[in-house]
């Protein structure tokens, strides 16, 4: 992997990380689901203009839609609304890589290296600290609807993979078509319509401002940009060598969150979120070659999956 890619890699990471802090700006007045809703509609409109349709069978990118887009982003922004601390959130996430293993191998029947159920169990019990430090100061919920958000995106990614699009980048931006319509639907029902034009009416006052940079941050820098120069990085490296590099997002998250935010995580949770890392790293690997053809039926040719 040359050295501009590692770089360009370590960028990705900062911007994402750096897409906690925008979310929790945002929220300081937007409703959450709302602001999942405008967040798509903003890329929807540009992509359904100028965006190439990226060939893929619809129930696929709307499975896609509904996990990554929908559920993940309503469960996080609410879990954030509720209470989830920002760096901690962004950690928690990553279980989105060993819930996919998980599915994986339920749903499509894909077998599973040692390494990987090492990873698998040492993310569980790293969660589950986390879970049991969170419950011990009444604040399991957040970490509940966080871990929720995971399994979403877990279950996209298994779309996404039997998507198995040309152009990922394009299935990603077309995925923001779907998220819309469901994600409004369920601010009307669950904040009214009151405090939706409560938001939308004061959104350009200045007390707004920061809610809106955080905005603006989210969908150009933090979807944008990140999915692009990914999305690249994908297409130009192995899988293997890129995907390591999203484990300094939740590096980043929690680093900001200390300084910016002034959250204090505790002993429990810092030594909990290196055992989470360490786990996602193995759970997320690959086998070898060898292993593969050691583990897959020999009818079956070992597909990669999407990068997205």
């Amino acid at each position: 992997m040359p050295t501009r890619d590692r770089l360009l890699a370590v960028l990705t990471a900062v911007l994402w990380g750096c897409n906690f802090l925008a979310i929790h700006a945002m929220l300081t007045h937007f409703p959450p689901l709302l602001a999942g809703a405008l967040r798509f509609v903003v890329i929807a409109i540009p992509t359904m203009l100028l965006v190439p349709w990226p060939g893929v069978k619809v129930r696929w990118l709307i499975g896609f839609g509904l996990g990554f887009g929908t559920l993940q982003f309503a469960f996080l922004f609410v879990g954030l609304d509720v209470g989830m601390p920002t760096g901690l959130a962004s950690l928690v996430l990553q279980a989105s890589a060993p819930f996919t293993v998980l599915l994986g191998a339920l749903f499509l029947r894909e077998r599973l290296a040692g390494r990987q159920l090492v990873g698998i169990a040492l993310a569980v019990i790293g969660m589950a600290a986390i879970a049991w430090q969170r419950a011990e100061h009444a604040a399991l919920l957040p970490v509940v609807l966080t871990l929720l958000g995971a399994l979403s995106w877990a279950a996209g990614n298994l779309c996404s993979r039997q998507a198995r699009p040309d152009n990922p980048l394009h299935f990603t931006l077309w995925m923001s078509v779907v998220p819309p319509l469901p994600m409004f639907g369920l601010s009307l029902i669950f904040e009214g319509p009151a405090r939706q034009w409560t938001a939308l009416s004061t959104a350009f006052e200045p007390s707004a401002l920061p809610a809106l940079a955080g905005f603006g941050y989210v969908v150009l820098l933090g979807t944008v940009a990140g999915s692009s120069i990914w999305t690249t990085l994908m297409r130009r490296n192995p899988a293997s060598t890129v995907a390591p590099f999203s484990l300094l997002v939740p590096v980043v998250g929690l680093s900001l969150a200390f300084v910016v935010l002034n959250e204090r995580p505790t002993v429990v949770e810092i030594g909990a979120s290196v055992v989470v890392v360490a786990g996602v790293l193995l759970g997320s690997l690959r086998p070898s070659a060898t292993a593969q053809a050691r583990l897959s039926p020999a009818r079956d040719s070992p597909s990669a999956p999407n990068a997205v």
